[in-house]
């Protein structure tokens, strides 16, 4: 449905919302939100400015709604990666699905929710804010994700699974920043490798095997500890 279809009969088709937000999404993955202008936005989305600001009310409700679509098509995986039986299962499929999206073809590299406010001055810090919250929904899911397998007994003891959510979602972002940087799908899973090593320290179903007093890279002096709540005195 075209957003004036929506806004009552009799006045002529305007244009397809669906698409034209999917426009907006790769001038902004593109530019960032700072550095996409109001021509470039309108240009691609085959629109005049009041068209623009009577659908989205302004250059930041569009990036907003912007962002809701790339969540529910580009990153849909992410939520469902949470559906996976074991924590380690969770872990390792996001990351790689992670990977093969922000390596995807056919759009910009990396990750709109990075990109778009990497650098933003502070009359637009509402927008690093709000992408800051946009990705703290996942890490929260992830945490809670984590801590019922803790309860079931699929993660060590006393594992601080805040703090495990908070590293795995951490490296996803970290990946998003390496992809948009040129770098290849192969090293970029190569990295997902070492980080599933670690996380497999605190799971009693990854099958991985690591050797005892070893490291990520069988290194004798660099052990990996997993991470344990500790209590507060």
């Amino acid at each position: 449905m075209s957003v004036d279809d929506r806004r009552g009969r009799g006045r002529p088709r305007g244009f397809e919302e669906h698409e034209a937000l999917d426009r907006a999404i790769r001038v902004f993955w593109e530019h960032g939100y700072e550095g996409a202008s109001m021509s470039e936005l309108t240009e691609a989305m085959g629109i005049n400015k009041p068209s623009l600001y009577a659908a989205f009310g302004s250059k930041e409700g569009l990036f907003r709604r912007a962002l809701a679509r790339y969540r529910d098509t580009y990153v849909a995986y992410a939520a469902a990666t949470l559906e996976q039986p074991t924590a380690y299962d969770v872990t390792e499929t996001y990351l790689r699905a992670a990977v093969n999206a922000l390596t995807g073809s056919g759009h910009p590299p990396g990750c709109l929710s990075i990109q778009g406010g990497l650098s933003c001055a502070q009359a637009n810090s509402g927008i690093s804010e709000f992408l800051a919250e946009y990705r703290a929904v996942f890490e929260d899911a992830l945490a809670q994700r984590l801590a019922r397998a803790a309860k079931e007994g699929d993660l060590a003891p006393a594992t601080d699974t805040a703090a495990l959510a908070r590293f795995v979602a951490t490296l996803g972002q970290g990946l998003a920043v390496h992809a948009a940087a040129g770098v290849s799908r192969e090293d970029l899973q190569a990295a997902v490798d070492i980080a599933l090593r670690a996380v497999a320290a605190y799971s009693s179903s990854s099958g991985m095997a690591t050797p005892a007093g070893t490291g990520l890279r069988g290194n004798p002096q660099t052990t990996i500890a997993p991470m344990v709540k500790t209590s507060q005195t």
